[in-house]
């Protein structure tokens, strides 16, 4: 059984940053809590979707051959290391 128990959290927000937040907040009418909780929610996923892509691109790389082969490890490279 899983619940939506909420936890209180400090975070320390570069100025910058904090003040992007608020304004994001201004401008959809919502608290700086729920765009820091949603802008952590996107980056969550857009890790495990990095993640998934990681993986699927290994596993492409057991079977490819010649020129496929070496595409996919630029993709795996670029990923790794963020060319």
């Amino acid at each position: 059984m899983q619940t939506n128990k909420k936890l209180r959290q400090s975070v320390t927000l570069p100025e910058g940053v904090a003040q992007r937040v608020s304004r994001l907040a201004k401008t959809q009418r919502t608290s700086t809590s729920r765009v820091l909780v949603e802008l952590i929610e996107t980056g969550l996923e857009a890790k495990e979707a990095e993640k998934q892509r990681f993986f699927a691109l290994a596993d492409r790389l057991a079977t490819a051959s010649g020129q496929e082969k070496e595409k996919i490890k630029r993709e795996l490279a670029k990923l790794m290391f963020g060319e």
